[in-house]
């Protein structure tokens, strides 16, 4: 199985990096990461990683710049491809079709080949051009996720809040790493008689 995790230039590099940690653990699957100039930047803004630290994590990597790469063309087969963080700008060219880098370029290819798209948008407050993106992203047939936090599995750490989001977005791809604390149902003791 192949996966592209895509980096765009929004805060929160640790989603796109949490996904190659825990992909590169499962030996049937296949990682090809494309990051952006400004999620690189981010890496050191926001990481005590480097940028040759992440790229460590991929079984591929490809530049931005390389609009010729492999997952630049439908006839490269994958399962699907995570845009984590994805930037407004990044969600912009994927819904307009202006693929000027390759992150954009190859969502559009996940799209046009009917493949399973995840955005996780990382903006806040949203205006309506925001949403009005987000919601035609998903009426091309992306699944906008962005990385909102759950309570019920009663986090505790930051590193809880993150593989539970990375951890949902996976099971969109058949992937269970082990990582989501699952809805048992309500507690006995909090139901009213």
């Amino acid at each position: 199985m192949r996966i592209i995790i895509g980096m765009s230039g929004a805060t929160g590099v640790i989603y796109g990096i949490r996904f190659l940690e825990i992909l590169k653990s499962l030996p049937d699957v296949e990682t090809h990461l494309v990051m952006s100039a400004t999620a690189r930047m981010n890496i050191a803004i926001e990481t005590d990683m480097t940028v040759k630290d992440v790229e460590g994590l991929a079984d591929v990597v490809h530049s931005d710049k390389d609009l010729a790469a492999t997952i630049s063309s439908g006839s490269f087969k994958t399962e699907g491809m995570i845009v984590a963080p994805c930037a407004m700008k990044t969600l912009s060219g994927i819904v307009h079709s202006y693929s000027d880098t390759l992150v954009v370029r190859a969502a559009d290819v996940i799209l046009k080949e009917r493949r399973q798209l995840v955005l996780m948008p990382r903006e806040t407050p949203l205006h309506v051009g925001h949403t009005k993106l987000m919601y035609e992203a998903a009426q091309l047939g992306a699944v906008i996720s962005p990385p909102m936090p759950a309570f019920y599995n009663n986090p505790k750490t930051i590193d809880d809040l993150v593989n539970h989001n990375v951890g949902r977005i996976l099971d969109l791809f058949d992937i269970d790493p082990g990582v989501v604390k699952r809805w048992a149902g309500a507690p006995k003791a909090n139901e009213k008689e």
